[in-house]
């Protein structure tokens, strides 16, 4: 399709209708006039379905944007609210949006109308705490490059020492017990510092073809050979037309064994694991000078115990657990593995229902060979 010339009349209908903004007009009863492809895709329904009909009826469930449109009509002025509209689009879950309502006034300058305009603000939002995150990495990797100077080198000395007292109380075992520990405690120690440096200090980016789907099935077939796996069930949803990404073959593999062995222990008693491989349709990663980008999108979605809301907002945290054997910096790495790789990581829980886990990869072309 060839863009209409710039004297036509098919020009504003054609921006209109490849616009990425969802844009609705409405007259002053509220009755729809307008809906682009983007008004479609955010509310999930057909423009024959939406023009003609009232706002009220498209957005029962959302007052808050009718609200906009009302107080345009009122006082004849634009509005705009960015930050605390819901847009609810039964059955699927709502989304934040952000909106702008401008009045349309027609020749003689009397208004007839309302141009809706309304964004998607989930990726946006999602993006700033992903800076919020990245800028608390920041600050721990400073702290966290003096810790392992300071505490390496003392901890050296203890494991030493207690290998060598292991030696001196070879005639008596019973005091044996007290060496090990202690040996297996400063290993426990030294892990943590390694996982800590991994988490705040850069790599060297390697990035090859990795097939998403081949490496979900592997090591689902590997966790399934586990003692904590024997009684669950799981159910591969991969996308056969999905092509391999363009990722880190070392990092991606630990993220999704992480994302994996974390949902096998939240289904103590048994359960069920399904996880799916898909292109999303609604997200796409944009960058200046860049064409759109879409995403891979796997969800890792558990029937285990869940995870409560006061807890769900920590678990990105360094150090934050609720495992007895915990360090609380599993998601974090994984975090930072997807933020690496321009992605978002995101926890949808419901306690005693379950968690699902949604990684979002850009689907970028593979490396020149």
């Amino acid at each position: 399709m060839s863009l209409p010339s710039s004297n036509t009349a098919e020009l504003p209908i054609a921006i209109l209708e490849n616009l990425s903004e969802a844009i609705i007009a409405v007259d002053c009863s509220s009755r729809v006039l307008l809906f682009n492809p983007a008004a479609e895709a955010l509310t999930g329904l057909s423009r024959r379905q939406a023009v003609g009909s009232p706002l009220q009826q498209i957005f029962a469930a959302s007052p808050g944007i009718l609200h906009l449109v009302t107080a345009v009509l009122t006082s004849g002025r634009s509005v705009t609210d960015r930050d605390s509209l819901l847009l609810e689009r039964p059955p699927t879950p709502p989304v934040p949006a952000s909106a702008c309502a401008t009045p349309l006034y027609d020749r003689n300058g009397r208004i007839e109308g309302v141009i809706l305009s309304l964004r998607n603000a989930a990726y946006q939002r999602q993006l700033e705490q992903e800076i919020q995150r990245a800028d608390r990495l920041a600050m721990l990797g400073t702290l966290a490059a003096g810790l392992a100077h300071e505490i390496r080198n003392p901890l050296g000395g203890i494991k030493g020492a207690a290998q060598l007292l292991s030696l001196e109380l070879a005639d008596r075992p019973q005091l044996l017990d007290y060496t090990a520990i202690m040996i297996k405690e400063s290993n426990r120690v030294n892990q943590i510092i390694e996982e800590l440096m991994r988490l705040t200090q850069p790599r060297p980016s390697r990035t090859a073809a990795v097939d998403i789907n081949r490496l979900l099935a592997e090591l689902v077939l590997l966790q399934k050979q586990s003692e904590a796996a024997a009684h669950l069930q799981f159910e591969l949803q991969l996308d056969p037309s999905l092509p391999a990404i363009a990722g880190d073959p070392a990092l991606l593999p630990r993220l999704f064994l992480n994302l994996i062995k974390n949902a096998i222990e939240a289904c103590t008693g048994g359960g069920h694991i399904r996880i799916r491989s898909c292109i999303d349709p609604d997200q796409h990663l944009v960058r200046p000078g860049e064409s759109p980008c879409p995403f891979v999108l796997v969800q890792i979605q558990d029937s285990g115990c869940g995870i409560p809301p006061e807890n769900l907002a920590n678990i990105f945290t360094p150090f934050y657990t609720t495992k007895a054997q915990g360090t609380g910096l599993g998601l974090a790495l994984c975090q930072k593995i997807v933020y690496d790789h321009d992605g978002l990581l995101q926890f949808d829980s419901v306690p005693d229902h379950g968690t699902c886990c949604s990684v979002y990869l850009p689907f970028r072309p593979l490396p020149a060979a």
